[in-house]
């Protein structure tokens, strides 16, 4: 899971750069929406992080009242991702095979084990940078190419033959 992990945090900042492109006087709907749906993604690895941890997370549902500013939003995305990337590292199959149970924001009871949760977070942060692509095309802005086999080919050269 390092390359998976290496690749998010990747994605994440070539999405942010984007982001900032959009003309958010002439857009102000659309620059809120992409900044909250990759709030949104932010909180919700701050939650699994939490029940990986097997720790309160302090969230009542997967994002936050107040809209980030997305200088603050890209400092605590980046320190996430590393934390991930750092986590992912160390981990063993033990590690990663652990039964996590938790309790969702919405009340629900669920189990996944590690393994499950790093996939979760890797699929879910994917479909939303998916979305925010769309706002981003609708706002005149080029939607970063930001697919896996891009990543591994750029920080791993010699997979070219």
């Amino acid at each position: 899971m390092q390359n998976e992990y290496d690749y998010k945090k990747w994605a994440n900042a070539e999405l942010i750069d984007h982001i900032r492109q959009i003309d958010s006087d002439t857009f102000p709907e659309k620059f809120r929406l992409a900044v909250r749906l990759l709030n949104h993604t932010y909180v919700t690895d701050q939650i699994f992080k939490a029940h990986i941890l097997q720790q309160e997370h302090g969230y009542h549902w997967v994002n936050t009242d107040e809209t980030p500013l997305l200088t603050e939003l890209q400092k605590n995305i980046a320190h996430s991702d590393q934390w991930f990337i750092d986590y992912v590292a160390k981990a063993t199959d033990d590690t990663l095979d652990r039964l996590v149970s938790f309790t969702f924001t919405d009340g629900d009871k669920g189990n996944m084990t590690v393994r499950e949760i790093l996939s979760h977070l890797l699929i879910h942060g994917a479909y939303h940078r998916g979305n925010i692509g769309m706002i981003l095309a609708d706002c005149g802005v080029d939607k970063p190419i930001d697919i896996f086999t891009r990543f591994l080919h750029m920080s791993q050269p010699q997979r070219r033959v």
